[in-house]
């Protein structure tokens, strides 16, 4: 099966509203980052798919995450960035996110201004470079992609 089949495969088992919003926030991150590289993971509790500059896990910057009822923007080393209106989520050691009840959010001013500091801090994505997606793995065993 082709990559691209087989993430297709990981959104539609998602309900339609949040496939849906997975594709449009896939499409707009792969307009916004040309050459990066773009990771799948198909884990337990969330289909996750990072870009950075490379195929590894250290280099992601941003991700987006699916769950049963919502997209989230993850920034990969969020704790370190500069959020002075409050918009980032979580309190671990490394990781922040956002929810995205849709695409405006990513066009919020604040939001450009914190994905433009964690792209300043990270790898640079060379966009010269053609963008290639990897899955790079799938759980056996996860949770229900659609709420109960």
């Amino acid at each position: 099966m082709d990559t691209e089949a087989q993430i297709e495969g990981f959104i539609a088992k998602f309900s339609e509203g949040v496939a849906a919003d997975i594709r449009a926030a896939r499409a707009e991150m792969q307009r916004r980052l040309p050459g990066a590289v773009e990771m799948v993971y198909d884990n337990y509790n969330a289909l996750a798919i990072g870009y950075g500059a490379t195929d590894k896990l250290a280099d992601v910057v941003l991700s987006i995450a699916a769950f049963p009822k919502w997209v989230r923007l993850f920034f990969y080393r969020g704790a370190e960035l500069d959020d002075p209106d409050g918009l980032l989520d979580g309190e671990g050691a490394q990781v922040r996110s956002l929810k995205l009840p849709d695409l405006a959010v990513l066009d919020d001013p604040g939001v450009q201004a914190l994905m433009a500091r964690a792209l300043a801090n990270a790898a640079p994505i060379d966009p010269s470079r053609p963008s290639r997606s990897i899955v790079k793995s799938v759980s056996a065993k996860q949770r229900p992609r659609r709420p109960t």
